[in-house]
């Protein structure tokens, strides 16, 4: 099976080829990057989610290309395959996780990414000030990550939070839809 042989593919390359970062290091800086974003946003969440987003746009568009490098894959055949290789080699080879794809649509456009575990949140509190329970998305950034990195491979999705154990929820769930294959773009003729 295809996810079996991802998943090995995850484990090997997190054994062997990535360069181990020290996981309460990432989250406490990632903590005080958002800390600071709330205070430069006076705590208006949506903009902090806004700005999330952006930020792991940008990493997105950037670590696919270090992805391909050191694991070695191929282009997915499929949108299965895509959610396979997102969950069982990308988040196991940059965080040493493997979320569950689960909820797939009738149309097979559709995905969840159910975390059992989410080191940006560990050690986390949401402020206690009544509107970021139900408004700040705390790991938005593996939004925009998923967004630029796809769009890097011609795959235009929608990625956001449906649910968040930091909010009260029971599991931290992060929904993908696939919008478009994009066309391979050719610069205008310079004549």
């Amino acid at each position: 099976m295809a996810s079996n042989k991802a998943a090995r593919d995850g484990e090997k390359i997190w054994k062997t080829n990535i360069d181990k970062v020290n996981a309460e290091l990432v989250t406490l800086t990632y903590g005080t990057m958002v800390a600071q974003l709330c205070s430069d946003f006076h705590n208006r969440y949506g903009e902090v989610n806004k700005q999330l987003d952006k930020m792991g746009y940008n990493i997105g568009m950037r670590l696919i290309e270090d992805f391909f490098a050191k694991s070695g894959a191929q282009r997915c055949s499929n949108f299965k395959e895509t959610a396979e290789t997102i969950s069982k080699i990308g988040f196991k080879m940059f965080l040493n996780i493997t979320p569950a794809v689960a909820n797939w649509s009738a149309d097979n456009k559709s995905f969840s990414l159910i975390f059992d575990e989410n080191p940006l949140a560990d050690f986390v509190e949401l402020p206690n000030d009544g509107r970021a329970q139900d408004e700040l998305w705390f790991s938005n950034i593996f939004c925009g990550i998923l967004r630029g990195a796809l769009e890097m491979v011609q795959m235009q999705v929608e990625a956001h939070y449906v649910s968040d154990v930091l909010r009260g929820n029971d599991t931290t769930e992060l929904r993908v839809t696939l919008l478009k294959y994009m066309e391979d773009e050719m610069p205008p003729d310079d004549e």
